[in-house]
């Protein structure tokens, strides 16, 4: 085999995008609908997993398969483009932040807590 998957490095992977989520592992288990215990034995390099749960961690992480396999993270192919795209949106991308951070305003701690996890939920879902 050219390429042999490094499980360790695979479950690495899932664990630092899973921790960058701010996601425990049991309610990471609960969102792809696995145990606790099996998402642990992948993230340890422990267990192999079905492309079907590969994707649906792929999917509930927003990475791709090929960044959970390999470390791979495809970019826009010319940097131009994505640069044009940037000046011309930095400034309402700005505007909408700047309406977000106004709607939290006087909200406690755990109410911002709870959005932040709620964005966390649906974004992926809604980025597809």
């Amino acid at each position: 085999m050219k390429n042999p998957l490094n499980h360790n490095e695979i479950g690495h992977r899932i664990r630092q995008e899973r921790d960058k989520l701010g996601l425990s592992r049991e309610k990471f288990a609960e969102i792809v609908g696995l145990s606790a215990f099996f998402i642990g034995q992948i993230e340890r390099g422990d267990r192999k997993m079905s492309i079907d749960t590969l994707v649906a961690i792929a999917d509930t992480l927003n990475v791709s398969v090929d960044y959970l396999l390999f470390g791979l993270t495809h970019y826009m192919e010319n940097i131009v483009v994505m640069e044009t795209y940037d000046n011309i949106y930095k400034e309402s991308t700005d505007e909408e932040i700047r309406e977000l951070l106004e709607i939290l305003k006087g909200s406690t701690n755990k109410q911002i807590s709870l959005i932040k996890d709620i964005c966390k939920l649906v974004l992926p879902s809604i980025r597809k």
